[in-house]
C-alpha cells in the first residue's frame, strides 16, 4: 500500500509540474500573438487576458506540485558539517534535491509571476520588454519535477532505512551468545 501511495504522489508531482510548464509555454505564445511594438529593447503591448488566465494557471499549479512534494515527502535537514558526514546517501541527496527545489520553485514563481503582471493590465502599456519570462518558468517547472520527485523519494527511503533500523532486533546474534544477568557463568 505504501509503494503505490508513494507512486501515486511521484505522478501527482508530475502531472502537476508537467501541466505548468505546458501553461507557461502556451501563456507565452498567447501573449505573443497580441499586438506589439518593438523598438530595441522597448516595446508597447496590449495585455493577453488569455496569457494572464494560463499564467496564472501555472502559478497555482507549480504551488500545489511543491505544496504535495514537500508535504507527503516530509522535511529532510542537515544543519551541521557533521551531521552531513554522517548522513546516508539518500538523507545527502533529499537535502540536496529539497534545496535544489526551493531554489527553482522560486526562480520559476518569479518569471511566471512577472509574465502573468505584465498581462493584468486593462490597456496596453509601453516600458522594457518582458519577453520569454513565461516560457522560461514553464521550462523551470519541468526542471522542479525533477527535484521534486527526487525529494520525495530520497526522502521515502530515508523513512524506509529509520523503520528498518528500530526493527532490527538490538545487537542481533551477538545478543544470544552472551549470558543474561541472572545466569550463572
Amino acid at each position: 500500500m505504501a509503494k503505490q501511495l508513494a507512486a501515486l504522489v511521484c505522478l501527482l508531482v508530475l502531472a502537476l509540474d508537467i501541466n505548468a510548464g505546458i501553461l507557461g509555454i502556451e501563456a507565452e505564445i498567447a501573449q505573443n500573438k497580441v499586438k506589439h511594438v518593438r523598438f530595441l529593447i522597448f516595446e508597447c503591448r496590449d495585455p493577453s487576458q488569455k496569457a494572464f488566465k494560463l499564467g496564472v494557471a501555472a502559478i497555482v499549479l507549480l504551488g500545489l506540485a511543491h505544496v504535495v512534494a514537500n508535504l507527503f515527502g516530509g522535511f529532510v535537514c542537515i544543519c551541521s558539517r557533521d551531521e552531513l558526514d554522517r548522513a546516508s546517501a539518500n538523507k545527502q541527496l533529499a537535502t540536496s534535491c529539497l534545496v535544489l527545489s526551493w531554489i527553482v520553485l522560486l526562480v520559476a514563481f518569479s518569471l511566471l509571476i512577472i509574465g502573468t503582471m505584465t498581462n493584468s493590465k486593462s490597456k496596453g502599456s509601453c516600458g522594457i520588454s518582458h519577453h520569454r519570462y513565461l516560457s522560461v518558468g514553464g521550462i523551470l517547472c519541468f526542471i522542479h519535477a525533477l527535484f521534486a520527485v527526487s525529494y520525495y523519494v530520497s526522502a521515502i527511503a530515508i523513512t524506509d532505512e529509520g523503520r528498518k533500523m528500530n526493527e532490527r532486533p538490538v545487537g542481533g546474534s551477538q545478543m544470544a551468545a552472551r549470558p543474561h544477568q541472572g545466569d550463572l557463568v
